[in-house]
């Protein structure tokens, strides 16, 4: 009941606060002041205002009374502190935040009273010139403002302290419900300049993957999502309906096959950013909707493609970290300077799990997924098994970036068979923080074989396994018009950036993850 009643009294507080904002609203609409702008001319941001003060006071060009530069600049209050007839303010935008210095005498005793039907979230533009105030803080004196949009709803901004001793800015978010800030996104960018930034980060990391690839000659393009046939890893996919061609489609579970079209088509660089989907559960690693990165490469294989993978990422931590090769993630420093450690799949489960798994039966291998507590053991098809076997006893146990090479045929339904050794294929993941970051091939070019390993999946469906690939006759077709050799990459964008980030969960690296309804 104590809880019941402690819900219902912050209902009727929030309810009254928003109908107080109402109010002011109704309040600027009677004085004629539109709370919506159509646009508001800026000058500078908060970050470059700042900047110019500065320079200005380094070259002694501040006027008599230390007045700067006249800047126009715009963003979301997100503090006012009346006294009488002044008034300071926070104001906000994308690269920082600067204070303004209303004053009634600068304004105007009926532009001054507007700042009464102001409230902090509100998005306003601010003209005046710079100062540095006592406290020694650049300021804007505001000579004038416009209200560009009001705030119904107020934003949880959070406490902010300054440690006296050490200057030290500290924040307490007043956004604390993780589930509520992944739902209300905006909300949570709005009042987490930190989260803004891990964003900002995603955004220069696939800029600096495509510039890497561009480089190097590879063409971007753009395949199909709604697919009749889904292929291309072993996922199970979501379906839907074409009601005019009255035929399911799939979304696609991986670019894989189409891309590799394009080689036959005669690209021999090719690369695709999209997402993809897979229907399955979600954890700290797995979303049902995510960002890929695949790159295939004509006349190369699996080695030419770990040499390609360590370029890429060295370039890429340099340009998310300004020059230098180490992040550290979870309190743990990763170096992504190459060469990184190779290790073959069977040497792994040997080394971590003290297990030669090629020489154990089915039946051993169950009873060793089943020790680790693993749902539907009795449904897996030999290769899940070992699967699962790799991710409990070795992944774990990989924190620096680790190629594991050379995985059991039956796993691997598009790759070709290792040189010296059928039974496996030339395949690799590269491991980084226990988790899988690429994944790649050197890309089955044998229409025959493609066709066999097509069947035995489809065999594996017809015993249960949902996430067998299913037989595309069209990509067998393709390949008989000949593939030459080809390399192929796979790299998961959300689990990069959250290595670069340093973010525990992919929820916290897409900016709205998939969630239950409220």
């Amino acid at each position: 009941m104590g809880g019941e009643g402690v819900d219902e009294q912050t209902r009727e507080r929030k309810s009254h606060v928003i109908a107080t904002r109402y109010e002011k609203l109704e309040a600027l609409q009677r004085r004629g002041i539109e709370p919506f702008a159509y646009s508001y001319d800026v000058t500078h941001s908060t970050a470059t205002a700042r900047e110019a003060f500065e320079a200005a006071e380094q070259a002694g060009t501040l006027g008599e009374d230390g007045e700067g530069p006249q800047v126009r600049v715009a963003g979301r209050l997100t503090a006012l502190r009346g006294h009488g007839k002044a008034t300071f303010a926070d104001l906000a935008d994308r690269s920082g935040k600067i204070q303004v210095y209303f004053r009634q005498n600068d304004l105007g005793e009926d532009a001054y009273s507007i700042l009464d039907l102001l409230d902090p979230s509100d998005w306003i533009g601010v003209e005046g010139t710079l100062f540095r105030t006592r406290m020694g803080e650049v300021t804007v004196r505001a000579r004038s403002f416009q209200l560009l949009a009001k705030s119904l709803r107020p934003l949880p901004f959070g406490k902010e302290e300054i440690d006296p001793e050490t200057g030290e800015r500290k924040v307490y978010s007043g956004f604390a419900d993780v589930e509520q800030r992944y739902r209300q996104r905006y909300a949570d960018l709005a009042v987490n300049p930190e989260v803004r930034e891990v964003f900002f980060t995603r955004a220069k990391l696939i800029k600096a993957i495509r510039r890497f690839l561009d480089d190097l000659g590879y063409v971007e393009v753009e395949t199909p999502i709604l697919q009749p046939l889904y292929g291309g890893a072993s996922a199970r996919p979501f379906t839907t309906h074409h009601h005019a061609l009255d035929m399911p489609l799939y979304l696609r579970i991986a670019d894989e096959l189409y891309l590799k079209r394009l080689i036959v088509g005669g690209f021999e660089r090719v690369y695709e950013i999209g997402k993809d989907f897979r229907n399955e559960g979600i954890d700290r690693t797995h979303n049902p909707e995510f960002t890929m990165l695949e790159f295939y490469e004509a006349f190369a294989d699996y080695e030419d493609m770990m040499k390609r993978v360590e370029e890429l990422l060295l370039a890429v931590v340099r340009e998310v970290t300004g020059g230098s090769t180490t992040v550290t993630y979870q309190g743990v420093p990763i170096d992504f300077a190459p060469p990184y450690r190779r290790l073959s799949y069977f040497d792994a489960l040997r080394e971590y799990g003290n297990l030669d798994v090629r020489r154990m039966d089915d039946g051993a291998l169950r009873d060793a997924v089943r020790s680790f507590a693993v749902e539907d053991v009795d449904q897996m098809s030999r290769p899940k098994l070992i699967d699962e076997l790799f991710s409990e006893l070795v992944e774990p146990h990989l924190e620096q970036p680790v190629f594991i090479t050379d995985f059991p045929r039956e796993l691997s339904p598009l790759a070709k068979p290792k040189r010296g050794d059928p039974e496996l294929v030339e395949r690799f993941e590269l491991i980084v923080a226990g988790r899988e970051i690429a994944n790649a091939f050197s890309e089955l070019n044998d229409p025959i074989d493609q066709k066999e390993r097509f069947l035995a999946q489809v065999r594996l469906r017809e015993q249960g396994d949902e996430e067998a690939q299913t037989y595309d006759e069209d990509y067998i077709r393709a390949l008989e018009y000949g593939m030459p050799p080809t390399g192929g990459v796979g790299i998961g964008i959300d689990r990069l950036t959250m290595l670069l980030t340093d973010q525990a969960s992919i929820r916290d690296v897409i900016l709205f993850p998939t969630m239950r309804p409220e």
